[in-house]
């Protein structure tokens, strides 16, 4: 009878099925162990008939093992949180480990109720995207469970990183080199380390091209639409000429455009946008968005791979990703 019915099938009825013993039945389904050919056959023939699923949790108390792997995303809404993700889940596919999500809503205090939540679900390997958590909580967690973290430099523990202040140069670099001098900056969350370090890229270029760093070209987003809007809105407000603007990611970056459509500022006639992240749409944005593009895909499948090898203690080196500048057509040369 199938599990889905009124008795829940087990392995004694399997044994009883094939005309063997529960031993053989445990033997064959673990895959741990050689089984004659004729038994092994009678087994997972039996096994169709009977529409047999396994209890994963009761595998899990013998195993030692959920098979299972924490996965703590940071606002589940976010394009590229999203992205991701979805990377990540495509590395697990196939491996038989099945992820378990929550949102840690870059605060730390639901975050780190998020992972606890999640951790009490004996998960055998974490993976925590942009954790707002400090260094000694995460040591801590490393210590209880593989832990591979996306988007922050915490040694010793098992990193994937992005180079968020090379791309900020860039961004700012490739608006210099069309002619620019006079260039805002809306930032992401000011207490961010993505934010921080692409805010630091960007007065790097300025300082090095001999354009000094105007504080008042610079105003805080929180890396929503409507925090681009309102960025934007503040800049105009505060009567200052800029001929072009680098935000720190494409959402916002949508906001900006909607702001200055509203204003009849034309982009990039009027002034030049760069984002950073590269989301999907903004190849479909009028204008085209020129961007840095960070491969989320990537970075997803590199972090399943990576959590599986720390699992088999595997030695895994420094993981590293740069963006790469996309031009489109929301940036064009000094007028």
């Amino acid at each position: 009878m199938s599990d889905t019915g009124q008795k829940r099938t087990t392995i004694q009825d399997i044994a009883n099925e094939a005309q063997v013993s529960i031993s053989t039945v445990s033997r064959v389904l673990n895959g741990n162990v050689v089984v004659r050919e004729d038994k092994r056959k009678a087994v997972l023939s039996a096994v169709k008939r009977l529409e047999y699923r396994p209890n994963i949790f009761a595998q899990g108390l013998a195993s030692g093992q959920s098979m299972t792997i924490g996965v703590l995303t940071q606002q589940i809404s976010s394009p590229f949180y999203d992205a991701i993700l979805y990377g990540l889940l495509s590395g697990l596919r196939g491996t038989g480990y099945s992820p378990l999500i929550a949102d840690g809503h870059m605060q730390m205090d639901k975050e780190q109720r998020a992972i606890e939540t999640l951790m009490r679900r004996r998960v055998d390997g974490f993976i925590v995207l942009g954790p707002t958590s400090n260094a000694d909580y995460l040591q801590a967690l490393a210590e209880r469970v593989p832990l591979v973290v996306i988007g922050r430099d915490v040694s010793p523990i098992q990193c994937i990183s992005m180079d968020n202040f090379g791309g900020g140069y860039t961004a700012t670099r490739h608006l210099i080199d069309l002619g620019h001098r006079s260039i805002a900056h809306i930032t992401g969350i000011p207490t961010h380390p993505d934010s921080i370090a692409r805010c630091e890229g960007y007065k790097k270029a300025l300082s090095e091209a001999g354009i000094e760093v105007d504080d008042s070209l610079i105003v805080e987003g929180q890396f929503s639409e409507q925090s681009g809007v309102l960025a934007a809105e503040m800049l105009m407000m505060r009567g200052r000429t800029f001929s072009a603007i680098f935000v720190s990611n494409d959402q916002m970056a949508y906001g900006v455009q909607l702001a200055f459509f509203r204003r009849g500022i034309r982009v990039p006639d009027d002034v030049s946008i760069i984002g950073y992240d590269d989301q999907t749409v903004s190849a479909y944005v009028i204008p085209p968005l020129t961007t840095m593009r960070q491969p989320a895909d990537e970075i997803g499948r590199t972090a399943a791979d990576a959590v599986l090898k720390l699992m088999k203690d595997e030695e895994i080196g420094e993981i590293r990703f740069s963006a790469d500048l996309i031009v489109r057509e929301s940036t064009a040369r000094f007028r």
